[in-house]
């Protein structure tokens, strides 16, 4: 396992694309709204990035049709847009990889569409709230593991379920670099964190304490087994002499 660590002028043109992404989530944000259908935020997306002179990495890769992951509800992660529309108390994830001059970053947020029920709230908190735990241990010297446990304790002590299938990566000019980085793990244990490494963090909790998830027939969608509410941060990060700083924030 290589790990592809990135120069300064590297990080640089990570974080122009990390720039248009943050950006263009900010204004899916003001989108969000009962009444609105996935289909539409994904064509606002592809606008948006053109209008950047960016891309949609995922668009096409290993044939996914879409600029953007859109999953609802019990949907976890890689859910296809959809001209359905949005109702009050949902949950909706957006999660997209930016290419910007052959340089890539990537994120996904969960938001709410309208008011949501008391426990959506909480799987929204704790699993954003596991996001920066993780992030704080992407420090030169500490490991892999340092940043899966991390996450992993948050969703224990909720009592919610960690999507274990489901993990970060590095990113560069590739979608999926090493090192694979785990919503779980044992402290001082896996890869070495380095300066100049880039990677993702990236939390993907159920409401459910198992977290198992099923595959639907299109090979993409993950939806929850036992159709508990899923939800799913992420940001991409380099790790600096000084610690961490995210690139799409």
């Amino acid at each position: 396992m290589k790990i592809n660590l990135k120069s300064k002028e590297e990080i640089a043109r990570i974080r122009e694309a990390g720039a248009i992404l943050a950006e263009c989530h900010r204004e899916i944000a003001k989108l969000i709204a009962p009444g609105v259908t996935t289909a539409g935020i994904d064509a606002f997306v592809e606008s948006f990035l053109a209008g950047k002179g960016a891309t949609a990495e995922q668009k096409g890769y290993r044939g996914f049709p879409y600029a953007t992951c859109a999953s609802i509800n019990e949907v976890v992660c890689h859910g296809f847009p959809r001209d359905v529309k949005l109702r009050q108390g949902d949950i909706v994830t957006i999660d997209m990889v930016v290419n910007k001059k052959g340089w890539l970053a990537d994120s996904a947020w969960s938001y709410r569409v309208g008011e949501v029920g008391p426990e959506a709230d909480r799987l929204l908190k704790i699993t954003e709230k596991a996001l920066y735990a993780g992030i704080a241990q992407a420090l030169p010297g500490n490991r892999v593991g340092d940043i899966g446990y991390a996450v992993q304790r948050v969703a224990q002590e909720a009592g919610i379920g960690i999507v274990k299938p489901l993990i970060g990566h590095g990113i560069g000019q590739k979608m999926h670099e090493p090192p694979d980085v785990p919503n779980f793990g044992r402290p001082h244990t896996g890869a070495k964190l380095q300066p100049g490494m880039v990677i993702t963090i990236e939390p993907i909790f159920t409401l459910g304490e198992t977290g198992a998830v099923l595959w639907d027939n299109d090979g993409w969608t993950i939806r929850s087994a036992d159709g508990s509410l899923g939800a799913h941060y992420e940001h991409t990060l380099a790790i600096l002499e000084e610690g961490p700083v995210i690139l799409t924030s």
